[in-house]
């Protein structure tokens, strides 16, 4: 049933329903973040150290460990970044739902204040078509 809050409601689920796949898009990055960091943890603790060797040995291991910390100071910060990313549109949803479930109500209640109408109509129309009958019942009674 039509009602003035149907084409809200069904551009306000639209909206929560595009909240709902940026919400799958985000937990998906932070995954991937996760993921990421986990890598790059993993592939520092398997950098080996060498314990003797020429100077330049040494300082290219250096620079292997400072560049795979600065991986893993980078992911970290993905990882955040995508938390903070998760928490927005978690809220977003929430505030498209609210939005959502406020206009649904509104259009139930329209429909019952319809259905409602309606059946008054009909216990009016039935009333009349009773009182005709009724009326035509005495005519034919007192023509007789």
């Amino acid at each position: 049933m039509k009602t003035r809050f149907s084409s809200l409601v069904s551009v306000k689920k639209n909206i929560m329903q595009k909240s709902e796949r940026l919400l799958q898009t985000a937990n998906k990055n932070l995954l991937n973040a996760k993921i990421a960091l986990q890598d790059s943890l993993s592939l520092l603790q398997n950098i080996i150290t060498p314990k003797e060797g020429s100077m330049a040995e040494f300082l290219a291991n250096r620079s292997l460990l400072d560049s795979q910390r600065s991986i893993i100071e980078h992911n970290e910060g993905w990882v955040d970044y995508a938390q903070k990313e998760v928490l927005e549109a978690k809220e977003q949803l929430k505030r498209d739902m609210i939005e959502y479930e406020k206009f649904k109500y509104l259009e139930l209640q329209e429909i019952e204040k319809i259905l409602k109408e309606q059946k008054i109509q009909e216990a009016k129309d039935l009333d009349e078509v009773a009182l005709m009958t009724h009326a035509k019942k005495i005519t034919m009674r007192q023509a007789s």
